[in-house]
């Protein structure tokens, strides 16, 4: 067993080229083999995205403030508010990330596949971002 006390973990401001505007990040968990699981808490300023992505294992984000949004390649975004629970299966091409005049924070919670938990494609074009919620 391990107990990491709260604060003792600084949060991350998140690497640019998978984000557009402000986003941090604060580590939860990332349980050593043979367990896979890896989850953070992701604050999304108003406005800010991941850029478009896929996890090997699928993903689940579960909203715990603000509103945001979310979308599969090809599809409207989806509002998604605190408490909604979103799965996303594996290798989806998606993004997700704050509304635009309001921040959002999601735990985001996904497993390692031989030590990777994402694959990282382009950044999100604001067409996409502002296209008509679903």
């Amino acid at each position: 067993m391990q107990i990491i006390p709260a604060g003792t973990r600084p949060t991350i401001k998140a690497r640019p080229e998978w984000f557009t505007g402000d986003v941090w990040q604060d580590p939860i968990v990332e349980a050593p083999e043979p367990a896979r699981l890896r989850a953070l808490r992701v604050s999304f300023a108003p406005g800010a995205r991941t850029a478009w992505h896929t996890h090997p294992l699928g993903q689940t984000l579960l909203v715990v403030a603000g509103v945001g949004r979310v979308a599969l390649r090809g599809a409207a975004p989806q509002i998604i508010r605190p408490g909604d629970t979103v799965w996303i299966p594996p290798g989806a091409e998606h993004w997700h990330g704050a509304a635009p005049d309001t921040a959002m924070t999601h735990i985001a919670m996904q497993e390692a596949l031989d030590g990777s938990v994402a694959d990282w494609l382009e950044q999100v074009s604001e067409a996409d971002y502002s296209a008509a919620t679903g």
